[in-house]
Formats: structure tokens, C-alpha cells, sequence
């Protein structure tokens, strides 16, 4: 295999909201990040996901730790933090570890909310975006096909994801917690993307009648709205939005906060105490974390969800092991077409290594055979080829029949191999995810 599988990132395991705001990769972000990557020298392939809890690389290199470097360096710089400031926060998972990751993050198991379903769709487009960009190759093609399709074998063969839990579902739970009953409030969703549908869909499952969406994108808010009764409006019209509204709820992908402070105190100078529940849940935040300190506002944000998750883990934890089994039956599996990439380059490498040293030896000793003659120089060869023949038959045939991954990087880094699989490049999907992009 031309290169070793590094994954490197943080979610909200290991780092807090605020660092995981500076580390997001929105799409244009993450391919700038993409292209540095690849044109390391080192770094042939690299895929990068990016959701609202965790932005992770993963990249297929010669040199894991020089590439983890690199990595390191483009992330903070990107941040606008010291390698230092993120070194503690980020991990760094190699070989059948990142394979065994990714599975699982696309299986739910890693999400704030185990089994949730809008991972699978967002590992999905973090891989598209890499084959239109043209920075994946064929061992990361391999595995997010693999890793999809071992989280939607998860999700279909076990209870994991029945509950129809999502950050969307905990966050309406939420404010019902605080507010009451939610059938009479009005709410006010700010975004159109896929949170902020789902989210307007746990409103109306709610009994919420009064929705109202914004977006910058009119006609995006129009076509949300529509689907759930609501009534679009515009960002110029948010000011009596917000005054009028119960709840808010914002999903945006802007890179820069849209609600902020000195906003909120006049809103809330305005409502004459009445409750207001905010609920952030875009990352980057859309609203400034101080207005939780206005007066009759209830600001709640991703690490607040966390928090409520936190109390719920144990009623999926059965159907989280059983995943767990499926996973690990996955990542089994691409562990074993890896190894068939190499096998049959690494056992003529080993081969190629054996004659090398039979004319090495033979040569050697060629001076102190003064007297032999041809017929026995010829059966000293024919006999020294047939041990190595012998020594090495075993070994291959065991190769063949139960090679993995593991075993072929041992024997590789033992006898010095550089096998060259061939490659495969899945060039009529990049095209068609392409023409997909530019709308054809």
C-alpha cells in the first residue's frame, strides 16, 4: 500500500465548544486546508468532516508523523492558535485505529447523541467534496464507501438509531422543559439548512403552529417555511421577530456571530419580562455567549446539549455494543482488502528479495571455488535456490490465505519490501458528482 492511514481531529470529547468554533472547516475553509494538504510532499490522499461537534483529517501518508506535523501547523494556523494550544485537545489515530473511528463515527457511536442519524449524511458529503476537489485516491475512496456502508448496516441490523433522537429532538425538549407546553408559543427558526429543518420538524411534532424561518437566502427561507406551514421572513425583519417570538432556534453556517448582546438587552427591554429561550446550535455560535446574561433570556448552546445528552447515555448502550460487534465486523473486512492490495506486490517483493540474496552469496563465495567446476557451480545454485524456495513457501501460502494489514507492514518493515500495488481512481464519480455541483 503506497502510504499509511492517519487520522487527526477534535470533537466534543476532547475539546470545548469555543476551540471547536476556531477549528471549523465550512466547505470553501476545507478545501483550501485539502489542497495544502495534499500538495505536502508525503501526503497523497485527504478527506476532511466537519460537523458542529467535531472537525477531523484523515489522510493517507508515507511519513504519519511528518504529516501530523503538517497537519498540526495548517490547523493552528487556520485557528489563529500555537500548535501548543491545540496539541492537547486533538488525537491521533493510525491505521486500523482511524479505520475503526471513522467507522464508528459513521455508525453514531461517537455522536453526542449515540445513533443519531445525520452523521451518515454528513460523512457522506465530507467524502464527495474530497473526489470533486481531487484529493482522495483509492484507499480513502475505499473506506468511506466502507464506512458508510458499515453505518448503515448498524443503524439497519440494531435498535440504535429507533429512538429518532437528534441535537434538533433534545433541543425542542429543552425548551419544553423550560417554557411549558409548546402548542401556543411562537417560534422563530434562523437558518435553513438541515438542522433547521429537522428542528422545525420537532416544533410541529411538538404542536407548534406559529413558526417563522429567516435566512439570508430568502428563498431558502420561503421553501422551509412552506414545508411546515410557516411564514418566511427576512433578516431586516428579525429585530420584531425576536421581540415577538418565544423560542429561537439558529443553525446557520455563517462564520461570524448574527445575534449579539446590545441586540438581545433592547429586545428584552421590550418583551416587559417575558421569557425568551434561545438555542444555539451552529458551530461556529450565531449568538454572542453573554446574552445568556440579559435579563428573561434562556440561552442554551452545543455545550449545553452535551450536558443534557449526558443524563440519557445508558438507555442506548446495549444497542451501542451491538453496533460496536458490526463495526469491528467492517473494519475487519476493509482490513482485509487492504491487505490484498499487498499481498500479491509484497510476496514477489519477498521473492525479488530471496534471489537477491542467492546471487549476492553465491558471488561472495565465487573466489574460493577455484575448483569447482560449471556442473557443480550450476546444482551449488539450483540447491540454494530450492532452500530459500522451500524457507519462504510457507510463509507465502499463509500470506495468501489469512494475510491482513498488520501482518504485511510487520514483513515489509523485516525484510525492507517496497511493493507497488496498482491503483484504482473512481474518475466517472468524480465526474458526476461534479456536473451534480455545477448544477448540470
Amino acid at each position: 500500500m503506497k502510504g499509511e492511514l492517519l487520522a487527526l481531529g477534535a470533537s466534543h470529547k476532547t475539546a470545548s465548544l469555543e476551540l471547536r468554533e476556531k477549528l471549523a472547516l465550512p466547505a470553501g475553509r476545507a478545501a483550501r486546508v485539502l489542497g495544502e494538504l495534499t500538495d505536502h510532499v508525503g501526503v497523497h490522499e485527504a478527506v476532511a468532516l466537519f460537523t458542529c461537534n467535531r472537525t477531523e483529517l484523515y489522510l493517507v501518508t508515507d511519513d504519519a508523523l511528518e504529516a501530523e506535523n503538517a497537519t498540526l501547523a495548517i490547523l493552528s494556523r487556520q485557528a489563529g492558535l500555537r500548535p501548543t494550544e491545540l496539541s492537547g485537545s486533538l488525537y491521533s489515530l493510525h491505521g486500523r485505529q482511524a479505520v475503526e473511528h471513522l467507522f464508528g463515527v459513521t455508525a453514531g457511536l461517537d455522536s453526542m447523541i449515540v445513533g443519531e442519524n445525520e452523521i451518515q449524511g454528513q460523512v457522506k458529503r465530507a467524502y464527495e467534496m474530497a473526489l470533486v476537489e481531487g484529493v482522495s485516491g483509492p484507499i480513502s475512496n475505499r473506506l468511506f464507501r466502507d464506512a458508510l456502508a458499515a453505518g448503515k448496516r448498524a443503524r439497519s441490523e440494531t435498535g440504535i438509531a429507533r429512538a429518532n433522537v437528534s441535537i434538533s429532538t433534545v433541543a425542542v425538549r429543552l425548551a419544553a422543559d423550560f417554557l411549558g407546553e409548546l402548542a401556543d408559543r411562537r417560534v422563530l427558526v434562523i437558518g435553513a439548512g438541515e438542522n433547521a429543518e429537522l428542528t422545525a420538524q420537532a416544533m410541529r411534532d411538538r404542536g407548534v403552529q406559529t413558526l417563522f424561518v429567516a435566512n439570508r437566502r430568502y428563498d431558502r427561507a420561503l421553501g422551509l417555511a412552506q414545508r411546515f406551514g410557516g411564514r418566511a421572513v427576512t433578516f431586516e425583519d428579525m429585530p420584531r421577530e425576536l421581540e415577538a417570538a418565544d423560542i429561537v432556534v439558529t443553525s446557520t453556517g455563517a462564520p461570524h456571530q448574527i445575534v449579539g448582546r446590545e441586540e438581545l438587552e433592547f429586545v428584552a427591554a421590550s418583551r416587559m419580562g417575558r421569557p425568551l429561550v434561545m438555542i444555539d446550535l451552529a458551530v461556529p455560535r450565531d449568538i454572542e455567549p453573554s446574552v445568556r446574561d440579559c435579563p428573561g433570556i434562556a440561552l442554551y448552546d452545543m455545550d449545553d446539549l452535551q450536558r443534557a445528552v449526558a443524563r440519557n447515555l445508558d438507555a442506548r448502550e446495549a444497542e451501542a455494543q451491538e453496533a460496536l460487534v458490526i463495526v469491528r465486523e467492517e473494519v475487519a473486512r476493509f482490513e482485509d482488502w487492504l491487505a490484498s492490495l499487498d499481498v500479491v506486490p509484497t510476496i514477489s517483493a519477498l521473492r525479488r528479495r530471496a534471489d537477491e540474496v542467492v546471487r549476492e552469496v553465491l558471488a561472495e563465495n565465487e573466489p574460493r571455488w577455484e575448483s569447482l567446476s560449471a556442473a557443480d557451480a550450476e546444482r551449488v545454485e539450483v540447491m540454494a535456490r530450492a532452500v530459500v524456495s522451500r524457507l519462504l513457501h510457507e510463509p507465502t501460502v499463509r500470506l495468501k490465505d489469512r494475510s491482513s494489514y498488520h501482518h504485511l507492514h510487520t514483513l515489509r518493515e523485516l525484510f525492507g519490501l517496497d511493493p507497488e500495488p496498482a491503483e484504482e481512481a473512481p474518475a466517472a464519480e468524480v465526474a458526476r458528482l461534479d456536473s451534480r455541483r455545477r448544477g448540470a
